[in-house]
């Protein structure tokens, strides 16, 4: 099974983006990663926030693929623990799905469409922190179950 992480537009800090190519580079070494960068739209101003988020759905569900495990991360999804979203990792990594894909939307985020089509829904706080931000809690937190998947000693009880 191959792990993508899509998201919309580009990581704009420097340090997040140091940040999320460290704990890129880790899990290269536990799994089969790919990251895919949806542009963010252009010329918005004439639209309102939902015509963003619909537009911005639409280049989403235009990359997914038949057979994809879709997971939205999404502040109204499920939050888990470190140990617990291991255990979620464990049990989607024996499944026989082609590709598991994880979607951080852009700052509107996403439409009543895209969440049709998703597969689940996952929150990594019930704190709001911008999307930039969450790429990097993610890649670290897919870090984190990874190693404890492993056994390894990187997470601490």
């Amino acid at each position: 099974m191959k792990i993508v992480l899509l998201m919309v537009g580009k990581t704009q800090t420097n340090y997040l983006m140091e940040g999320i190519n460290e704990y890129l580079k880790r899990l290269k070494f536990y799994l089969p990663l790919e990251v895919e960068v949806i542009p963010d739209l252009k010329n918005t101003k004439s639209l309102s926030f939902t015509q963003q988020k619909e537009k911005s759905s639409e280049l989403i569900i235009n990359f997914l693929q038949d057979g994809d495990d879709v997971i939205l991360l999404d502040e109204r999804g499920r939050e888990y623990s470190s140990l617990e979203f291991a255990g979620f990792m464990e049990k989607k990594l024996q499944l026989s799905a082609r590709r598991l894909v994880f979607v951080i939307g852009g700052a509107y985020g996403f439409s009543e469409k895209l969440y049709a089509r998703a597969d689940g829904k996952l929150s990594v706080s019930r704190m709001t922190f911008s999307h930039q931000m969450i790429r990097l809690i993610f890649v670290e937190q897919l870090y984190r179950a990874m190693t404890i998947i492993k056994g390894e000693p990187y997470h601490h009880e």
